[in-house]
């Protein structure tokens, strides 16, 4: 007959000498200890330790390991290019009236590098745009995600 073990923990404290059992690492502790063992592509790390690119990219980020990855997480604020300084800390879809704001900064922007014949000027304030849109809509926020929705679609309807 085989022995059962008992249902209950035990909340004696271990014996002096010996060696307690460690915590277990948080993703981001592994993240940062396989980066810095040699494994430094962010899809591969994502694989290894079940989370998302995106969570693993801003891990790296944070610990100034990785300062040129960009995805649809990554703050406006970080500077992605020489356009980048005119959309940071200028767009937000907490509410419609902040949509709105943005899409109107977006807009004069993309209006500006337009009369300029600024083509790559252009394309940043619709990725802008496309960005500010994905993160309205995946928040729930599908007031929000319209407007900038809206500005994008009249602008891929213009023909030149």
């Amino acid at each position: 007959m085989a022995r059962r073990r008992p249902t209950t923990v035990s909340t004696t404290p271990p014996t002096p000498g010996t060696p307690a059992i460690p915590p277990p690492e948080t993703k981001k502790d592994q993240i940062l200890e396989l980066y810095k063992a040699g494994i430094t592509e962010v899809a591969e790390l994502a694989a290894i330790t079940q989370s998302r690119p995106s969570y693993v990219a801003s891990v790296l980020r944070d610990a100034g390991e990785l300062p040129t990855y960009f995805d649809l997480y990554t703050s406006t604020t970080e500077t992605m290019n020489v356009y980048s300084k005119y959309f940071a800390g200028h767009l937000g879809y907490k509410d419609e009236a902040t949509a709105r704001a943005s899409v109107a900064r977006i807009a004069l922007l993309y209006d500006q590098f337009g009369r300029a014949g600024d083509r790559a000027g252009q394309h940043h304030a619709l990725l802008m745009a496309l960005t500010m849109f994905d993160r309205a809509r995946w928040t729930g926020k599908m007031a929000e995600a319209a407007i900038f929705r809206d500005w994008l679609r009249e602008r891929l309807a213009e023909v030149e």
